[in-house]
């Protein structure tokens, strides 16, 4: 699809989801459209049902298919499968930084943090469905550095009943912080305090 397109769209299927992990979804990328979401296994999502905005509000509603042989229900915990909910929180993190550059921000995506989780709940391998929904508080778009931010609040379902709240979760999209060179030592090949290229 072309960046018309892709800005148009509100909903996103998981072949889509996983082009844009790749670079590849857009075919006609402004410069500095650098936003990616992970690639599977980290990909925390297979579809975005829906995703819109009003003003600097909007909504994201996304679900994640529950697999009984998940990578993450080998290692956590063995004995005791249990999906990890740190990696609920980062689904959350990750739909914020979509729903940044699908709002037109130019950059990389970063989490930057969430005030409380709750946990309510848990996910079993024979749970069926991961439901997220994300109500946008904020959206910025920032003139003079151009990195955008984006604050909501999610709730995460499984199979309807819900197990967790977040609030206040935060993702930015920054200019001049991609590390496209990996392995290669390079100017960006050592993490520290974001600051872009001057």
């Amino acid at each position: 699809m072309n960046y018309k397109e892709f800005m148009a769209c509100n909903q996103f299927t998981r072949e889509e989801l996983v082009a844009f992990a790749y670079g590849r979804l857009v075919q006609d990328r402004p410069a500095g459209f650098d936003g990616r979401l992970p690639a599977p296994p980290f990909l925390m999502v297979d579809r975005v049902l829906s995703i819109t905005s009003d003003g600097r509000q909007g909504k994201i509603i996304a679900e994640q298919d529950v697999s009984f042989d998940a990578w993450y229900f080998q290692c956590h915990m063995p004995g005791d499968p249990v999906h990890p909910g740190c990696l609920c929180v980062d689904a959350v993190w990750q739909l914020l930084g979509f729903y940044c550059i699908w709002r037109g921000a130019l950059g990389a995506g970063r989490a930057l943090g969430c005030n409380e989780v709750f946990f309510n709940g848990q996910i079993r391998p024979f749970n069926k469905c991961v439901r997220y929904e994300i109500n946008i508080k904020r959206f910025s778009q920032l003139k003079v550095s151009g990195a955008s931010v984006v604050i909501g609040d999610a709730q995460v379902y499984v199979d309807d009943e819900h197990i967790i709240d977040v609030t206040n979760a935060r993702s930015g999209v920054f200019q001049g912080i991609v590390y496209p060179d990996y392995p290669l030592h390079s100017p960006h090949a050592t993490g520290g305090q974001m600051k872009g290229d001057s």
